[in-house]
């Protein structure tokens, strides 16, 4: 099997080789530049063991770089970078293709946000729809799990189920993949199980806004205009946010050429780590207690004697107060049922901000949305994975432009320094 790489067998650490292809992206240049500088007699080549192709000294292409000053920039340490025109991030503000995205999530819905997102067009009064065939067949293969299964156990076996009644899933052309998502992300909410257990409706030729089929699925309680547009502008904030780890996973997928149902699918393995999608359950669960117990100082005090950070504060891009947070929070005391839980949010920040100067994070905002509708821990994880299958796709399509398989990083070894022995077998049955 050829290494994905390109390398073409064992090369010794002390003289390190690479291909034309690692030249070029190390110097920032079209390969054929690479053979350029060396006719030019910049760089000098060695024909590759077997004739395929020519490898290059990497200390002598990474002095070149240094002369000509053509390297690409140098990423943030453990990061990857590379251009992308979906999201802004900067100022403690977000933007979707130069438009603010808490002007957008506020004025417009998840379906004309995610539109916006796909093709720089608005479309006013957008509805996804779930084909019957796909939805009946998702349905199913959520309802053989497990009754313990979270709900994004329940998301990543619908995106499989979704795929498998697909058979143009390997369509990677713009108005395919296009109208995939705009089925699939439906179908999603659809297959989840209603929290009150009534039988589920078939799919609608002219269905409700995607933050109208999603509530029964969150919660018992009956919904209100107030508390929809609470989510359906959560769902907007959420659908992208950069290269966030599950966004990177998805880009890595459509790299690969994967379909958009596996690209989905990446990113949902990634989501649901406690340091990203599952970060609102945390959140939930303090403020659940933070009621019970009356106060935030206790609680506060009880994560720091652990060791424990807490939950719903802080954010790595944002200075401030996330504006996904306090877009929510705006919206949030509109509705009169959240206001305990609100005020047990802003109880959190108080009381922490007198040692630190940490602010909310749309984690917490989930939480105060959750806690006060009535809603399980996992609600937004739920709100979270829905919304951002939108964003994921917006990446997949971007990437799907690009040259394939172009995040392959390369590793660096650590192991023992070749060649070593056979390793010798251990417990071998005596004849």
């Amino acid at each position: 099997m050829t290494d994905q790489s390109g390398a073409t067998g064992f090369t010794e650490p002390s003289t390190q080789r690479l291909t034309t292809r690692e030249t070029a992206e190390r110097l920032g240049v079209k390969p054929e530049t690479v053979y350029a500088y060396v006719s030019r007699g910049q760089l000098s080549s060695n024909r590759a063991p077997g004739g395929r192709g020519s490898t290059f000294d990497a200390a002598e292409v990474d002095a070149l770089a240094r002369r000509t000053g053509r390297r690409e920039p140098t990423a943030t340490a453990g990061a990857l970078s590379f251009p992308t025109g979906i999201t802004l991030i900067g100022s403690d503000r977000y933007f979707f293709r130069g438009v603010d995205a808490t002007d957008l999530a506020r004025r417009h819905t998840y379906e004309e946000v995610a539109e916006w997102l796909w093709t720089g067009d608005l479309r006013p009064g957008m509805r996804f729809t779930a084909p019957a065939e796909t939805l009946a067949a998702a349905r199913r293969a959520v309802g053989a799990l497990p009754a313990h299964c979270g709900s994004t156990d329940r998301l990543r076996v619908a995106v499989v189920a979704a795929a498998a009644a697909d058979p143009l899933r390997f369509d990677l052309s713009r108005e395919a993949v296009l109208g995939g998502a705009r089925s699939l992300i439906p179908t999603l909410a659809a297959a989840l199980p209603t929290v009150a257990g009534e039988e589920e409706a078939p799919a609608e030729a002219s269905p409700p806004g995607l933050a109208r089929q999603l509530w029964p699925k969150l919660t018992g309680r009956p919904d209100d205009e107030a508390s929809l547009a609470v989510l359906d502008t959560a769902l907007g904030l959420l659908i992208d946010h950069d290269l966030a780890a599950s966004t990177l996973a998805a880009r890595v997928a459509a790299s690969a050429r994967a379909h958009p149902y596996a690209v989905v699918s990446a990113g949902l393995g990634v989501l649901e780590g406690p340091l990203h999608g599952a970060a609102s359950g945390l959140a939930h669960r303090m403020l659940t207690e933070v009621l019970e117990r009356g106060g935030a100082a206790p609680v506060v005090a009880d994560h720091l004697r652990s060791g424990r950070r807490i939950p719903g504060l802080g954010h790595r891009l944002y200075a401030g107060e996330d504006p996904r947070a306090r877009t929510l929070f705006a919206l949030l005391a509109e509705v009169p049922r959240a206001a305990p839980a609100l005020a047990a949010a802003r109880d959190v920040v108080a009381t922490t901000t007198r040692h630190t100067p940490l602010h909310a994070n749309v984690d917490l905002a989930l939480a105060v949305l959750s806690v006060s509708s009535g809603m399980a821990s996992e609600a937004g994880e739920t709100v979270f994975a829905i919304s951002r299958t939108a964003g994921w796709i917006a990446h997949a399509l971007e990437e799907y432009g690009e040259r394939p398989l172009r995040m392959r990083p390369s590793g660096q070894y650590t192991g023992p320094r070749p060649p070593q022995p056979l390793p010798m077998s251990h417990g071998a049955v005596s004849q």
